[in-house]
């Protein structure tokens, strides 16, 4: 388990730029005036989930904010170091694996809508997705960051 704070300003940083460099667009407008601002932002205001994994062999959810939290049913404890694959059921893991093989091609995709499992074992949809890759201004990839625009909930199990 990570001990990198929700409110990490480098990691804001990080997760900012490497959207505008990678996808060629900003994450979202500024709203704030430093980057502990901005990580404040992110993590308890921001409109959209966000979510961040590592590059470890099984890849461990490296940061939530408090909607993917929300949405999910973690605590940033539970959420961070949690794999990354469990966040889709048995059933919809070649649909995600298929998501992440296309940024490790082209270093982002968007588009995405698949769907999700909570801690409770119910399941909804995030759509509007973009995954990137999280890489920093000397070129070093820190791991893959995605933010889901929209969620829904699944109607029944999928």
């Amino acid at each position: 388990m990570s001990d990198r704070s929700p409110y990490d300003p480098a990691f804001a940083t990080l997760l900012l730029d490497s959207h505008r460099r990678v996808v060629g667009t900003e994450l979202c407008p500024p709203e704030w005036s430093d980057d502990a601002e901005a990580a404040a932002w992110l993590q308890d205001k921001a409109p959209f989930g966000l979510l961040a994994h590592d590059l470890s062999a099984d890849p461990e959810f490296a940061y939530a904010n408090h909607i993917a939290q929300h949405c999910f049913g973690y605590t940033w404890e539970e959420f961070i170091g949690l794999p990354s694959r469990l966040s889709a059921a048995p059933d919809g893991q070649s649909d995600r694996n298929a998501f992440v093989e296309a940024v490790n091609l082209r270093g982002f995709a968007d588009g995405y809508r698949g769907c999700r499992v909570r801690k409770d074992g119910s399941h909804f949809w995030i759509e509007h997705v973009t995954m990137w890759d999280l890489i920093d201004t000397d070129g070093t990839r820190h791991g893959q960051a995605a933010v889901f625009r929209a969620w829904t909930e699944a109607t029944a199990q999928v």
